[in-house]
């Protein structure tokens, strides 16, 4: 056995193959993405994006604000308008992850839960895993 670079088709074909085996795990099919943003007077402000991925879960990867509007409740309307968005699409789980010097406190005060999170020192940066029912 020897360790290789893989190619656009044999990449392809592992993730074929490790979907067919989650396929007999996952009993069921969600598909779906949450696209949004707020504008402030045609000037786009804010955004966020997240899919649907297995289980039923929302990963939610970005979540921004332009600092002049932050601390204003615009990242709030945003997540909550997610949520919302994301239990009519049938999820129930959202999951995020953060930088410490990103939304830590902003996603705690919005009740979701830090169920893990490391310390890289030698980088001087921390991350942190939050969840939340819906």
């Amino acid at each position: 056995m020897e360790i290789i670079e893989l190619n656009e088709e044999q990449l392809e074909d592992i993730e074929d193959r490790l979907s067919a085996y989650d396929e007999k795990h996952i009993t069921y099919k969600a598909e779906g993405y949450i696209r949004i943003g707020m504008e402030e007077n045609g000037k786009l402000i804010a955004g966020l994006d997240a899919c649907i991925t297995a289980f039923k879960i929302l990963y939610v990867s970005t979540v921004y604000v332009d600092e002049e509007f932050r601390r204003l409740g615009v990242g709030e309307r945003l997540i909550k308008e997610m949520e919302k968005r994301a239990k009519e699409m049938g999820v129930n789980t959202v999951r995020l992850d953060t930088f410490n010097w990103q939304g830590k406190d902003f996603y705690e005060a919005l009740n979701y839960e830090c169920v893990g999170h490391y310390d890289n020192d030698d980088d001087g940066y921390s991350e942190y895993f939050f969840m939340k029912r819906i």
